[in-house]
Formats: structure tokens, sequence, C-alpha cells
């Protein structure tokens, strides 16, 4: 019979096999060669302007993640094929999206997402002009409603004030 702590270090043991066995079998990084620098370069420019599908907000270039590294040796194969920039994000757009384009592209319905922010800011500022003119207080309304106080106390204290 195992006592009350007797289980604890066969459990540790087991849980690190485990953890060795499974890291045999985890994505690693990518394993392909640079290529020349001028190539590399133009790989390292497309990779900044595809997103990782994984992390918020990164490309590929800038991603430590396993994926982003798959992704970015994709592009390193296809710049090796020779192919164009165009046809390489087009090749990304096609699988993931345009939003696997850091900078989507500014035609039919992604215009909208372009030109209605500005629409609202200038709608907002345009109201709120508006407003204000609308709601100026006037000094002649004012000089009115004061004259019309027949309050005896704020009489008197107006009395007070312009002393």
């Amino acid at each position: 019979m195992i006592g009350r702590r007797g289980w604890r270090a066969p459990l540790v043991a087991v849980v690190l096999a485990g953890s060795a066995a499974l890291a045999a079998w985890a994505p690693q990084k990518a394993g392909t060669e640079p290529l020349p620098p001028e190539l590399e370069a133009r790989v390292q420019a497309l990779g900044k302007q595809i997103r990782c599908a994984v992390c918020q907000g990164m490309s590929i270039a800038d991603s430590p993640a396993s994926m982003a590294r798959a992704q970015l040796d994709m592009v390193r194969t296809m710049v090796k094929e020779g192919r164009s920039d165009e046809e390489i994000k087009a090749f990304f757009v096609e699988r993931y999206g345009e939003f696997a384009l850091l900078k989507p592209s500014t035609e039919g319905v992604n215009r909208l997402v372009w030109v209605v922010p500005v629409l609202v800011f200038l709608f907002g500022l345009g109201f709120a002009v508006y407003y204000v003119i609308q709601h100026k207080p006037k000094a002649e309304a004012s000089a009115a409603q004061e004259a019309a106080s027949e309050d005896p106390y704020v009489n008197a204290l107006r009395s007070e004030i312009d002393r």
C-alpha cells in the first residue's frame, strides 16, 4: 500500500514522461533554409503584410507561433518557385479570407470600413456645431429674466452684488 506521500513521486514521473513524449510531436519552428538575401528580404516584406491567424494583429514575420512559422515557410517556398507578390497574397486571401491581410484592400464592401467612420465623425461634428449655435445663451433673454424676477430676496441679493 502506498502511503499518503508515496503517490506524488510516481505521479510526477508519469507527468514528466508524458510531457517528454508529447514534446516530440509538438510543432516546432520551421526547418526551411533561408533564401539568398534579396529573396529573403522579399519573404520578410511579404510576411509583414500577412496576418497571423493565431496572434491578434501580428504579422507572420513577427509572430512566434508555429502556425506563423509554417505560413512564412509557405511564403518562402512560393517566392522560391517564382510566384509574384500578388499571387502569394491572393493565395492567403483565398485560403483565409480578406482578414489574412494586415492592410485589406479598399475595394467593394471594404470601402465602407474606411468611409463610414469618417462620415460618422463629420456628422457628429456638424451636429455639435449646430447644437452649440442653437443653444447659445442670449444676453437679452437673460437680462429680461433678471428684470422679470419678482422675488424680493433675489432683488435684494442682486442689489448687494451690484454695489
